[in-house]
């Protein structure tokens, strides 16, 4: 299996980053591949002007494309995913994440953007047509300093989505339809 971070942390270094990291290595797979967008910033403006991907931004539009599960961290701003992490969203074909196990997470420095998950990330890889895993994960200032609580909502975020990514059937290039039951039998549940 191949699993594909996107990390839309501007610092350096980043908590955005930590966190997509942490929960990388809380699903166990070994194939893992970190897509920094702070290093194709360039790139991401440049293709949205010119309608063509260079050749660093164009390897990290076919990582996610071949990807068998995606993890989306993002740092919140103004209570909503930041522009870099939309822009690369933006340059993904509109068919590259169809029936694609997803987690999402995010960073902030306060709980009170906790629901800009909801409000904001969900709808977007709901509309893409992504599987989004039913726990996202988001990690405040303080929540650093509490790692139990942090982890145990990263090792449940994590176990959900290797759950998907053995479930549903590898992405062939005409997009698959997965059964209700199938998506559910992920979880361990039956209809």
């Amino acid at each position: 299996m191949k699993l594909v971070v996107i990390s839309a942390g501007l610092g350096q270094p980043s908590s955005t980053r930590l966190l997509g990291d942490r929960l990388a290595q809380a699903t166990g797979v070994e194939d893992v591949q970190v897509i920094e967008l702070r290093e194709l910033a360039v790139d991401i403006a440049n293709n949205l002007v010119t309608g063509f991907p260079g050749a660093r931004l164009r390897a990290a539009l076919e990582a996610v494309e071949a990807a068998d599960g995606l993890i989306a961290v993002t740092p919140i701003f103004t209570a909503s995913y930041s522009g870099l992490f939309k822009s690369f969203i933006d340059v993904l074909d509109n068919t590259a994440l169809v029936g694609k196990p997803v987690l999402i997470a995010a960073t902030g420095g306060t709980a009170r953007h906790s629901l800009a998950l909801e409000h904001a990330m969900r709808p977007l890889f709901t509309y893409l047509r992504a599987v989004v895993v039913p726990t996202s994960v988001y990690a405040a200032t303080e929540d650093w300093g509490n790692d139990t609580t942090l982890s145990e909502r990263i090792d449940r975020a994590a176990g959900e989505l290797t759950g998907l990514m053995r479930a549903l059937p590898r992405r062939s290039p005409e997009p698959a339809v997965v059964p209700f039951e199938q998506q559910l039998s992920a979880f361990g549940l039956t209809v």
